[in-house]
């Protein structure tokens, strides 16, 4: 995991890449039970109605560079939505923007209720899939802390196309034979935390007879799509940035 300061030196450019953007993108509020998530929004620029690509932010809330990662999607051609799961949960009920400091933003989500999560997921992806430009065709892709609640989300969904796993752990084993969508991981070569992870969901997953296809990236570290962009990026982290983005819009168009 990349240190506070250099990832809120990364707003700046993620930010800056964002305001540059030609598509329409706003914030939108879901309302279900006694709770609202806000959540951004971007759309492509395609004539026909249009897959929905859920985003899971990493552990550093819905920061510039998940929103910006959010719009690279729908440049791709997908409806492309990111909830703030810590939707007025900050100070004087504000979201992720709203903490004084990243380690305050990352004591927020880890501290987040498992259901809750889940509810948020369930909500924001009903609200897009009920869109006029929406085919109903749903995909989620997460990073980071988000990339462990990608592979989670699977097991809770069962309308998914596909999950897209960013350097997230497995689920429980014995929540995996719920899965029913195609799994795909994205890993670092020097990251053994979550490295260490992927044999033994591998073996659980082809115990239960799901697909699973985990690809790792040699060189690079955790956190590399984020990383991989950044001014001062390492060669291993732009080259896996580069190819995890190709291999996630190829498999996106295979849906």
């Amino acid at each position: 995991m990349a240190s506070s300061s250099s990832v809120l030196h990364a707003q700046d450019w993620a930010k800056a890449n964002l305001n540059k953007s030609p598509r329409h993108r706003e914030w939108v509020s879901i309302k279900y039970g006694n709770r609202t998530v806000q959540a951004f929004i971007a759309y492509p620029e395609v004539k026909e109605k249009a897959p929905v690509v859920l985003v899971i932010h990493e552990i550093f809330g819905l920061s510039d560079w998940a929103r910006e990662m959010t719009d690279e999607l729908a440049a791709a051609g997908y409806i492309a939505i990111a909830p703030d799961l810590l939707s007025g949960l900050g100070p004087n009920g504000g979201g992720s923007s709203a903490f004084p400091d990243q380690d305050a933003t990352v004591k927020a989500v880890s501290g987040l209720n498992p259901d809750t999560v889940t509810a948020d997921l369930n909500a924001t992806a009903d609200y897009a899939k009920k869109l006029p430009a929406s085919n109903g065709k749903l995909a989620v892709v997460g990073f980071c802390w988000g990339g462990g609640n990608s592979f989670a989300f699977a097991t809770h969904r069962k309308d998914l196309s596909a999950a897209f796993v960013f350097y997230g752990p497995g689920p429980d084993a014995s929540a995996i034979p719920s899965i029913t969508a195609p799994v795909y991981g994205f890993y670092a070569g020097n990251d053994a935390r979550i490295g260490a992870t992927v044999p033994g969901t591998t073996e659980a997953m082809k115990a239960a007879g799901k697909k699973y296809e985990p690809v790792s990236f040699e060189g690079a570290g955790h956190g590399f799509m984020r990383a991989g962009e950044a001014p001062d990026a390492t060669p291993a982290n732009q080259k896996a940035r580069t190819e995890g983005f190709n291999r996630l819009a190829t498999l996106l168009k295979a849906m």
